[in-house]
């Protein structure tokens, strides 16, 4: 990405309608409105999580976001709207006093305000700015592996060695036919690259050479024998985390692994946020996919770098991503997939390379990206229903892969339906006032009143480092346990003062206000610390959770009317993705959000769509799987649906 600035256009919206939409301050407590002519100068010091500093200087049209000024100039600040001030993530630190709107203050300490935190979507660049960065989270927790399956190796690149007679007067063949008679047990089509090479490479190894063949290509010809080096690279191209791994595909085994937040973030958490981004900017959709490009580029050389591996030993990819995600790795304007009747360009896009998505690799590696079922059930979830064996499997079992955008299988053994429900970003930490990404400092596990009552509050932190925040499983978990011991009733409030200290008198101290909304106090660094410097959940961030499980729980619900069978049939319940790794079984059927089943039944999948990329790579019979799941799967609309809103308002309560 070129360093020079690059301007950015101005808002689609007016101060006004933003003031009147609550997310600025009052009139005149703002800096006086610019003239509208010239440039703003805004100095960016951007921190990574080494604690190295970069600095950047960029210049834009007065009135753009703070946000809007770092995303469009390639630097990352963190957000799950897109910019939209209202998933509260943004945080930057300004050199200058700045308004502090109400949103704001609910981000922030007193303290921190007065020091120059603010929200960075929130504050528009009337004038030059210096502007600290904090670290960007780039490895979030991520499921690297899952549920899968024994495959038969028998992968796509294929390399044969042959030692040729070296041609004669006699014997004048032409090259090409010459390595073609050599090979008996196969009739690759030579492409024009190997072609190109292959008089001088035949020439220069004495006619011994390794022939590479990817399907029916003949991609190159090798000097001597290097039969048994041959790799691939298997994507699950995610929302927010993408996951790579690098096979040898000589063996079947994976070499390295390695996971990155998407780079695409800043412009937002979910499908949506990115989609209407193409929609407002034309030139946001080349970001976008230069976006993906460089996250593909980066774990491709983690992998290639941490196994040893020439890049230019890696012969094919695979990608498995939902349909937006897809598009926009591959340039292809996601619009028609963002509004009814919600179209995709195509399901199964095919004859590609792998420098079509960026990728320095071998120069005629192939890219294999899964097909879809639908504008929200992509290929992840083919990869996903291929890994899992769900059109193999007799046993009645649903597949849930829980996100923003929440895709669900359900199969009785014969009849395989699908649907997605939109969950919304509270899984992800999004729109949650203590939320975070799974990192170092999440909270991920939270038990109250333990045995004998010896520890009230329990939680577990990723990284075992200091609470900073609440991760989706951590939420999860808090709500569920607040149901538990009472201190939230089946219909999401928090009880009374004096309920709760009739309920759990141990704990009922943590159940208090900040200004006139209810909290709970999960961690406190000292007993005398106040809520709004703790990690605490809300009532509000009950309800975010309530939606989505709502939406979830509608989804599957809906699936299991459609087959005419009861929740209590289903034999199995697999959650996939990160956030499903980490999701605790017993929460998760004590507020509804999966059928009242036994945890026994409930299964952590893990990272099934990077699962069903890999066994693509090392098998050609399964990658055909594939596509025949495009046949026997039926999607269900939700949209469509007369009696989604009356099941979505009976999901609501937890425990439903």
């Amino acid at each position: 990405m070129s360093e020079d600035p690059v301007e950015v256009p101005r808002p689609d919206f007016s101060l006004e309608d933003v003031r009147r939409e609550g997310l600025i301050a009052p009139a005149g407590t703002e800096p006086a409105a610019h003239d509208g002519t010239g440039r703003v100068r805004l100095s960016f010091q951007v921190r990574d999580t080494s604690g190295a500093v970069t600095d950047r200087e960029v210049r834009v049209p007065p009135g753009v976001s703070v946000f809007d000024s770092a995303s469009w100039n390639g630097i990352a600040i963190d957000s799950t709207c897109g910019g939209h001030g209202t998933c509260h993530k943004c945080k930057v630190r300004l050199s200058s006093a700045s308004p502090v709107t109400r949103h704001d203050e609910r981000t922030f300490t007193p303290s921190e305000l007065d020091q120059g935190w603010r929200l960075a979507c929130l504050v528009q660049a009337t004038r030059d700015l210096e502007i600290q960065v904090p670290p960007l989270t780039t490895r979030p927790k991520a499921a690297t592996v899952g549920v899968g399956r024994q495959v038969i190796l028998r992968p796509a690149v294929q390399k044969r060695y042959v030692e040729l007679e070296e041609p004669t007067l006699s014997d004048q063949r032409p090259d090409l036919a010459r390595l073609l008679d050599a090979i008996d047990d196969l009739e690759p089509v030579p492409d024009l690259y190997a072609l190109r090479r292959l008089p001088s490479v035949l020439r220069q190894s004495g006619f011994k050479v390794t022939a590479v063949v990817v399907d029916e290509a003949l991609i190159d010809v090798e000097p001597g024998d290097t039969s048994a080096i041959r790799y691939a690279i298997a994507f699950d191209l995610g929302t927010t985390t993408v996951v790579a791994t690098l096979l040898d595909l000589e063996t079947g085994t994976p070499v390295s692994v390695a996971s990155s937040l998407n780079r695409q973030q800043p412009f937002g958490g979910d499908v949506i946020s990115r989609i209407s981004a193409t929609m407002l900017d034309a030139r946001a959709l080349d970001r976008l996919r230069d976006a993906a490009h460089e996250t593909l580029v980066q774990l491709t050389e983690e992998v290639c770098t941490s196994g040893g591996v020439d890049p230019a030993h890696v012969y094919e990819v695979a990608l498995a991503g939902n349909a937006t995600m897809t598009a926009l790795a591959l340039g292809v304007d996601p619009e028609p997939l963002g509004v009814a009747p919600f179209v995709m360009a195509t399901d199964r896009p095919t004859g590609l390379l792998a420098a079509d998505l960026g990728l320095g690799l071998h120069p005629r590696a192939r890219a294999v990206v899964f097909p879809a079922l639908g504008a929200y059930v992509g290929g992840d979830i083919v990869a996903g229903m291929l890994a899992t064996g769900m059109d193999r499997d007799k046993r009645t079992r649903l597949f849930i892969d829980v996100g923003t955008n929440c895709e669900i299988v359900l199969s009785d053994g014969d009849t395989i339906l699908s649907t997605a429900a939109p969950a919304g970003p509270a899984f992800e930490g999004g729109a949650i006032r203590c939320g975070m990404r799974a990192a170092d400092g999440a909270i991920e596990v939270v038990r109250l009143l333990g045995p004998d009552n010896s520890e009230p509050v329990g939680v577990q932190v990723i990284g075992d480092v200091k609470p900073r925040g609440l991760c989706g499983s951590g939420l999860v978990d808090a709500v569920a346990e607040l149901v538990r011991v009472g201190l939230l009733d089946g219909s999401g409030r928090f009880v009374t003062d004096e309920v709760a200290a009739e309920r759990a008198p141990a704990i009922a101290d943590r159940l208090t206000r900040i200004g006139e909304e209810r909290v709970f106090v999960l961690h406190r660094e000292a007993d005398d610390a106040l809520p709004e410097e703790s990690v605490f959940l809300s009532q509000r961030d009950v309800r975010e959770l309530q939606f989505a499980k709502a939406a979830i729980s509608t989804g599957w619900s809906l699936l299991v009317g459609e087959l005419g069978i009861d929740p209590r049939d289903v034999q199995q319940v697999l959650l996939a993705g990160s956030f499903g790794s980490y999701l605790s079984p017993a929460s998760a059927v004590r507020i509804g959000l999966v059928p009242k089943l036994p945890v026994l039944r409930i299964v952590s999948a893990g990272n099934v769509a990077g699962e069903g990329a890999k066994m693509a790579l090392l098998s050609i019979r399964e990658r055909a799987g594939a596509t025949t799941l495009l046949e026997e799967v039926r999607y269900v609309e939700l949209s469509d649906r007369s009696d989604f809103n009356d099941r979505f308002v009976e999901q609501l309560a937890f425990g439903s």
